[in-house]
Order: C-alpha cells, then sequence, then structure tokens
C-alpha cells in the first residue's frame, strides 16, 4: 500500500480564502455572546482612548496660555482617569477572549480526535503518525493568538480607524488627506506579497510535519536504531530536516518582516508630510495644539494599521496551518453507517462471504471472489503464506474496511446493513500487533468491557494463563504499565490482550496470530483454558503454528488473494496440496 514518507510533503494547491477563515466561526459561534462583550470592551476602551488629544489640545490652547492651573489639573485628572478606565477595559477584554479563546482550542482539538476515531485504516496506513499528531497539537496552538486577540483586535482596530478619521477630519481637513497619500503604497506592498507569503508558510508546515513524523518514527523504532548501530546514520537525517525546517521558517520569516517595515517608514513619511504642511500652515490655519492633536492622532491612526499588517501576516502563517486542520476534517470516512441502518441482534455466529472482492489500492486486488459460509459454533483456521490475504479477511467482517463489492453477512444480514459499533460488540478482535495502553493492568484488560467486576477480569486473566504472571508484581493487577505495555515482554503483552478480548465475550471471536509470540508450554496451557471458550462460539484464528489451528474444523488455505484449498485437517493432509506442503515442511 503506497505509503506517504516521512521526508515527502503533503502538497497541497489549495489558496487561503475567505472561506477557510469563516469556518473558524462554527467553533466562534456558541461564544458570540462572550465577544460581543469582549468587543464592547474593547470598543469603549479604543473610544475613551480617543479623547486625549483633545484634553492635550486643550491644555495647549487655551490652559497654559491662559495661565489656568485649576484647568490645567482638571486636565490631568481627566487624563489619569481616562488611562485608568482604558486599561481596566482592556483588561476586562483579555480574560474574555484568553477563556474563550482556550474553550474553541478545546472543542476543536475534540473535533479532530473524534475525526481521527471515525476514520478508517486506510488513512492511518497512508502517512505516517507523526504528521497526524502535528495537526493535533501544534496547528491548533497557532489559532490560540489569532482566537485570543487577533478576531478582537481586527474589529477594534478597524473601528479605531474610522473613529480616528473623523477626528482627524474634524479637526482638519487638508491634513488628514495628506496623511492618508500613502496608503495606496501599502496596499500595493500587501497585494505583491500575498501569493509569496502563502506559499512559504505552506511550506513551513509541510517541513514541520516531516520533521514531527520523522521523530515520532524514531522514538518508535529506537530499539532498532540501537541495535542496528544507526544513530549517527539517524542523526544526519533529522539534522537534514531540522536545516529545511530551519531554511524555510527563515524565508517565511524574512517575508513577514517586510510589512512591518514597510508600514514604518510609510507611517514616517506619511508624518513628515503632515508635519512639513502644518509648519507651512502654522499660525494662519493651524494652531500648535492643532497640530500637536493632529500628530498624536497621526499615530494613533498608523497604529491600527500596523496591527492590521500584524494579523495579516498571523492570518497569512496561521491560514497555511488551518488547511492542514480542515484537511483532516475533510477527510471521506468511508467506514461509516449508512442512513437506516439498524443495530446487530444478538446473534448465534453464522457467516457468510459471497463473491467478496477487496483491494487496497484500485488496480491491486488482494481478494477475489471469497466465498465460504460458516455455521454457528465452527472453529475456523486461516493459513497461507504472508501477504495472502488472511488478515485481510477477518478485518473485512469487523467492518475495518468495506469490500469493494460482494456480500459479508452475519446470521443473514449484510454487515452494510448494520451499524458498526453494533458488530464490534459482538466481534471479538484479537490483532497481531497487540497494544496496551498506559494505565494499570486491570485498567487495560477492563478496556474490553468496561462495566466489568474485578472478579470478571480475573477469570479473563486465568483463562489465558496471565493471572500467574500478573499476581507476580508488586502491586498485582494494579500494576501500572507505561506506554504499550514498557517493561513487559512480547507475549505478557499479548496474554493482556488476549485477556481484554475474552473479556468482552464475543459471540464471533478472532485470533490474529494470538499466540504467535507466547513460548510453547504457555501456548499448551492457553490452548487448554481456550478449550472451553470457543465451544459454541464461532471462530476465526490465523496462525502459522500448525499446533494452534489441527483442531480446527474448517481449514481455509489461502493464497494470492484465493481460498485455494478448504477441509480439516486431515482432509487438506489427504489432499497433499499446498497445505500439506506447509504442514510437511
Amino acid at each position: 500500500m503506497a505509503r506517504n514518507r516521512f521526508d515527502e510533503d503533503e502538497l497541497d494547491d489549495r489558496k487561503i480564502d475567505v472561506h477557510i477563515i469563516a469556518r473558524l466561526f462554527h467553533w466562534i459561534k456558541p461564544y458570540k455572546k462572550q465577544m460581543l462583550l469582549s468587543c464592547i470592551a474593547m470598543l469603549a476602551a479604543s473610544g475613551v482612548s480617543l479623547i486625549s488629544p483633545l484634553l492635550i489640545k486643550l491644555a495647549i490652547d487655551k490652559a497654559i496660555p491662559q495661565k489656568n492651573m485649576h484647568m490645567l489639573f482638571g486636565l490631568a485628572a481627566l487624563l489619569l482617569c481616562n488611562s485608568v478606565i482604558v486599561w481596566r477595559l482592556l483588561v476586562v477584554k483579555l480574560r474574555l477572549m484568553t477563556r474563550v479563546a482556550q474553550k474553541i482550542i478545546v472543542e476543536i482539538r475534540r473535533d479532530i480526535f473524534a475525526k481521527l476515531q471515525a476514520l478508517p485504516f486506510t488513512y492511518f496506513d497512508s502517512r505516517p503518525h507523526g504528521k497526524i499528531q502535528i495537526r493535533v497539537v501544534n496547528y491548533v496552538n497557532s489559532l490560540s493568538d489569532l482566537l485570543s486577540n487577533g478576531i478582537i483586535q481586527l474589529i477594534s482596530d478597524l473601528f479605531n480607524i474610522i473613529v480616528i478619521l473623523c477626528f482627524m477630519f474634524a479637526i482638519d481637513t487638508r491634513l488628514t488627506l495628506i496623511c492618508m497619500a500613502v496608503l495606496p503604497l501599502l496596499l500595493i506592498t500587501l497585494l505583491s506579497l500575498k501569493k509569496v507569503q502563502h506559499k512559504a508558510w505552506q511550506q513551513v508546515s509541510y517541513k514541520q510535519s516531516n520533521l514531527n513524523a520523522y521523530l515520532s518514527e524514531s522514538l518508535n523504532g529506537m530499539k532498532i536504531t540501537q541495535s542496528f548501530s544507526r544513530e549517527s546514520i539517524n542523526m544526519n537525517i533529522f539534522r537534514g530536516l531540522c536545516n529545511e525546517w530551519k531554511k524555510t521558517w527563515m524565508k517565511a520569516v524574512n517575508i513577514n518582516n517586510i510589512i512591518w517595515p514597510v508600514i514604518d517608514n510609510l507611517s514616517t513619511f506619511g508624518v513628515t508630510l503632515v508635519y512639513m504642511a502644518g509648519i507651512q500652515w502654522l499660525g494662519a490655519a493651524v494652531s500648535i495644539g492643532t497640530l500637536v492633536a493632529f500628530s498624536g492622532y497621526i499615530w494613533r491612526f498608523w497604529n491600527p494599521i500596523q496591527n492590521l499588517g500584524n494579523f495579516y501576516n498571523s492570518m497569512v502563517t496561521t491560514g497555511a496551518y488551518m488547511e492542514r486542520i480542515f484537511e483532516l476534517l475533510d477527510e471521506n470516512e468511508d467506514i461509516t453507517d449508512k442512513p437506516g441502518v439498524t443495530d446487530l441482534p444478538p446473534i448465534r455466529g453464522h457467516v457468510s462471504f459471497r463473491n467478496v472482492n477487496f483491494s487496497y489500492e484500485k488496480g491491486n486486488p488482494i481478494l477475489k471472489n471469497i466465498n465460504f459460509e460458516i455455521e454457528p459454533g465452527t472453529q475456523v483456521a486461516i493459513v497461507g503464506p504472508t501477504g495472502a490475504g488472511k488478515t485481510t479477511i477477518v478485518n473485512l467482517l469487523s467492518r475495518f474496511y468495506n469490500p469493494d463489492d460482494g456480500q459479508i453477512l452475519i446470521d443473514g444480514i449484510d454487515t452494510q446493513q448494520l451499524k458498526i459499533k453494533s458488530i464490534r460488540k459482538q466481534v471479538g478482535v484479537m490483532l497481531q500487533d497487540s497494544f496496551l495502553f498506559s494505565g494499570t493492568i486491570i485498567e487495560n484488560i477492563r478496556y474490553g468491557k468496561l462495566d466489568a467486576t474485578d472478579e470478571e477480569v480475573i477469570r479473563a486473566a486465568k483463562t489465558v494463563q496471565a493471572h500467574e504472571f500478573i499476581s507476580a508484581f508488586k502491586d498485582g493487577y494494579n500494576t501500572v504499565l507505561h506506554e504499550n505495555g514498557g517493561g513487559l515482554s512480547t507475549g505478557q503483552k499479548q496474554l493482556i490482550s488476549f485477556a481484554r478480548v475474552l473479556l468482552s465475550d464475543p459471540r464471533i471471536l478472532i485470533l490474529d496470530e494470538a499466540t504467535s509470540s507466547v513460548d510453547s508450554e504457555t501456548e499448551r496451557l492457553l490452548q487448554k483454558g481456550l478449550a472451553e471458550l470457543l465451544k459454541n462460539r464461532t471462530s476465526f484464528i490465523i496462525a502459522h503454528r500448525l499446533s494452534t489451528i489441527r483442531e480446527s474444523d474448517i481449514i481455509f488455505y489461502v493464497n494470492d488473494g484465493e481460498i485455494k484449498e478448504r477441509g480439516s485437517h486431515a482432509e487438506l493432509m489427504a489432499l497433499k496440496g499446498e497445505y500439506y506442503k506447509l504442514a510437511t515442511r
């Protein structure tokens, strides 16, 4: 199956647009009341702060020339109150938006995690897990500042620009027009940089994703790395990925950094023009107080424009990450419940495959015209060479994948007409790769049945011969396991996983190489414990050890995606075909 490598960029030709930005409002909408209050506080702070230059103008033009100390102290007190009110309003805005932003971040992560749990195996088979993890953590984190400050700040800055322009036009129309003369240059600069800036941040997201994917892969394969003394080679690969990320990040930041100097220089140039004109008109049409007040509004006018430039940079940067998040959320959930499906009722365990074909990739069939009928309580063994399609057969039964065509029926009901969860509640699966979660042993076993009592858990462990080694631990069943059962042997992890499956008490039991990592003595004891469990229960067993499958009611020999031979052990041995060759090696 084709798989995206850690060093391959997940190229995406989509361009950032208002539709991607608008999708954020799906999460923002429930908090519109808090955001409205925050916006009101921000706008009030902005409005109050705009009074300051007028107070200074009164001080210069009236209080000081008239030597009116009472008026001067009054204006100073008003300026102080003005600053305190603005500070208090900004604190209210900051607290509201920080709280709202973090709630939204939690909801976005929850939605992404829910999506990941709904995606089919093919999604995880086709890309490194590190590239998935980075979207849930790093890319979502990048939205935090945008949500905390950016959106409300944008509204406030637009409001400020309009109000400031009104004040400026009220003070002097000619000076205002001169101040605004440089704005077209700023607009041209932003538009010319938009495309290259967005592309640069896309590249940063790709390289960051590659770096995270390789780090995840390296941590998972650390034992192999050290076993084959690959440390220096892996270090060189990691260094190369770090350098690629640094190179693309520096390029993107350098493009971003063009915006601020342009705005700063244009604002300085605009202020210079205003001062030059103001000095020429000083006395006749412009007073000193007017010029000082106007200069105060000029800097207030350019400050929100600089903020808008920063918001633009943040939007472009975050937009590249948002694309990756929405790309994940837009993935097709191929394995879903169709409209009108029903729950699978309590079953007897009758299984039918009718003309089933399946391929992971078009043009590369894995299963070809699979047909069989299994009566309830039958023990079925599936054998054959690696890659023949054995595991795929049982994965289709559990609806981890959907067949390309054909039917799979349980008790005569097409699985496509059943709710997936209801199928998996009655079909227990022990996958080839056992996995244990961080937590205690008893919690890991109880994962198969969350309401199980301690006695039920212990009974399941005893059945699979896990009780003895678990009891030998100091804390017994309360022994805390690290990620994926670190500290346990492969066989011990498999037995705990087996107990977890058995605890769920499925009517159909699937064992995929379930005893491949246990020693011969443990396997013998395990088979003894399972003999009673498998009675009156349909089971599918994939194994290479003939001792595991010899007593099965029926054996399928699978090769090249087809069931080449079928029958009991004795029948297939008498046939002296492929199974016979396998058994007599």
